[in-house]
């Protein structure tokens, strides 16, 4: 009888310290996540420092439950997978070396995972990957079309030139008196208002599938402190409606244009923005009547950062041989092509 692959993934590249079990590399056992949401709220975004302490706090209690969910052992185990990166430097050194430790003292395979892989494979916790696929990536920190011809390989047809997506929501948010993290904020108050307000949307050059949101976040800002100074008052809700339907527009359009020149199969949703429910509901839209695509788009519990999504990518790096050494280093400017090799 053939044995189950059991992999555990550690992430810790942000400010959510993350353990869980894949079997089979579909099957979640476990995917515990300790946030630290209410620690940078305060701040108006991640304190680095901040979020590295937590992380050393968190690790071997995240661990621990994680094991006591999926009722295994470190001796079951067939692998650890790791994300080495990208990400802030301090986060991603507590979640390398906790998975060294264990690698080492259990004599378990290591494996090391590119976060932004470890989204895109979030997907295949919910449906089979069919290739050649086209991956949207949507996060804080990284806005991507990302091409993939078979398993393992990655291929950046399009990133953002300036602000992620992500970002630009925070940012916005933070204009509007928002807490932190604002992306939620935007997109719930964006369901209330109309999209009525005229603000630009950044195409490029002609062919491109490059991204830029630095100068709709800036015309929001000049939108807010112009009305400000005329004594006028602009509804927050269709503020933010119009800010995000400009975000939308343009993520649509130009993954719709990539997957027809591509000729891919299946268009998966991917990172921390894939939650919001505007994005989700026009990507739905858009792609109702293309019957030959298959659009995937993840539960929002597998959006954000996770582990289970490390463990999935690591499941398929382990079975292509893909290990690291215990020299194995954090490395916050990890670029995903690199990573084929």
């Amino acid at each position: 009888m053939k044995k189950d692959l059991l992999v555990m993934g550690i992430e810790t590249s942000c400010d959510e310290t993350a353990v869980a079990i894949i079997k089979n590399e579909h099957e979640i056992l476990a995917n515990v996540v300790a946030s630290q949401i209410e620690s940078h709220k305060r701040f108006g975004g991640v304190v680095p420092e901040i979020a590295s302490r937590h992380h050393v706090e968190q690790i071997t209690i995240v661990l621990e439950e994680a094991l006591n969910k999926a009722g295994l052992t470190f001796q079951e185990l067939d692998a650890i997978a790791v994300t080495e990166g990208p990400g802030l430097v301090g986060a991603l050194l507590i979640g390398v070396n906790a998975a060294k430790a264990l690698a080492f003292a259990h004599n378990l395979p290591l494996v090391p995972v590119h976060h932004i892989a470890g989204h895109i494979y979030a997907n295949r916790l919910v449906t089979e990957m069919k290739f050649p696929l086209l991956a949207l990536v949507v996060s804080g920190g990284h806005t991507e079309l990302v091409y993939m011809k078979e398993h393992g390989h990655f291929e950046v047809i399009g990133e953002t030139r300036d602000d992620a997506a992500g970002e630009a929501f925070d940012k916005v948010a933070r204009t509007l008196n928002m807490p932190y993290p604002g992306g939620p904020h935007i997109d719930r108050l964006a369901q209330e208002g109309n999209p009525v307000i005229d603000l630009p949307r950044a195409w490029l050059e002609e062919g491109s599938y490059d991204f830029s949101f630095s100068g709709l976040k800036s015309a929001v800002i000049n939108t807010v402190h112009n009305a400000e100074q005329r004594g006028e008052k602009i509804a927050p809700e269709d503020l933010a409606a119009s800010f995000q339907k400009s975000v939308i527009d343009v993520l649509v359009k130009k993954a719709e244009r990539a997957v027809a020149e591509y000729g891919v199969k299946q268009l998966l949703l991917a990172g921390g923005v894939a939650a919001n429910k505007g994005l989700r509901d026009a990507l739905k839209e858009a792609f109702a009547d293309k019957g030959e695509i298959e659009l995937i788009i993840p539960p929002v519990s597998l959006c954000t950062d996770n582990a289970a999504m490390i463990a999935a990518a690591g499941s398929i790096m382990f079975k292509k041989g893909k290990r690291a050494e215990l020299a194995l280093n954090a490395n916050p400017g990890l670029e995903i092509e690199k990573y084929n090799n």
